[in-house]
């Protein structure tokens, strides 16, 4: 896919009426920008979920692909930790069967199957298009650190490398990301490229409203991070 291509993703979506790209298109958008999104990919039937979990690798995460359903969880419409092909045919049945009776109008796409990312340090990286500044970049830790103590700092793209090195730093606990109390340092670099990737991708699709990488996990130090979920919402 090419930013070209990313631009069709985003017309089709306008075209249908969605404000807010699936699951699937919003890692096919990113993948574009190198910005490391999780192996995953959009199973029909259970055939599939199983070919694709077995490319992906267990154990993989199965979630409902629906552009009606806010709050997967909240339908039976998640499956974590599945570590065979067993297990991933009960699953996509299982979220099929739930999503049908919890949410009947709902229409279903699909069930995503996704590679299950590791845990690590949760962070955040979103990014909202100002009306007056363009672009705005946020970065925070993730859980309480953003929900209750809105510990985040702030860029208006471009971003640049230095920019989103000093945003690691602004936040209340950036020792965090040095390492405390016995926990390893972080991978800033890592964090700092997926900011900066963030920044050109917003930069260069202005369809885009919002996106919202919540959460990425960051490993320690010479071994990355992964996104874990991704929001991409947009004009129609």
């Amino acid at each position: 896919m090419t930013s070209d291509k990313v631009d069709e993703v985003i017309e089709k979506a306008r075209a249908e009426g969605r404000k807010k790209l699936l699951e699937h298109e919003a890692y096919d958008v990113l993948r574009v920008y190198d910005l490391p999104v999780p192996k995953a990919g959009l199973a029909k039937e259970a055939n599939d979920a199983v070919r694709l979990a077995e490319e992906i690798g267990y154990p993989v995460v199965l979630k409902i692909v629906s552009p009606d359903i806010v709050h997967k969880s909240d339908v039976g419409g998640v499956k974590v930790g599945l570590k065979t092909a067993e297990e991933v045919k009960e699953g996509f049945n299982s979220i099929l069967g739930s999503v049908k009776e919890k949410a009947p109008d709902a229409r279903v796409v699909g069930v995503l199957v996704q590679e299950m990312v590791p845990e690590g340090l949760e962070v955040i990286v979103g990014s909202t298009r100002d009306p007056t500044f363009g672009p705005v970049l946020m970065f925070g830790l993730g859980g309480i650190f953003v929900e209750v103590l809105k510990d985040v700092s702030f860029r208006i793209a471009p971003v640049t490398k230095y920019d989103a090195e000093t945003m690691l730093t602004e936040i209340k606990a950036a020792k965090i990301l040095d390492g405390y109390r016995g926990t390893p340092p972080r991978d800033k670099k890592a964090l700092v490229d997926i900011i900066v990737k963030l920044s050109k991708f917003m930069e260069d699709h202005e369809l885009v409203t919002d996106v919202d990488l919540n959460p990425i996990m960051s490993f320690e130090e010479g071994k990355g991070a992964k996104i874990a979920d991704a929001r991409v919402l947009i004009k129609i």
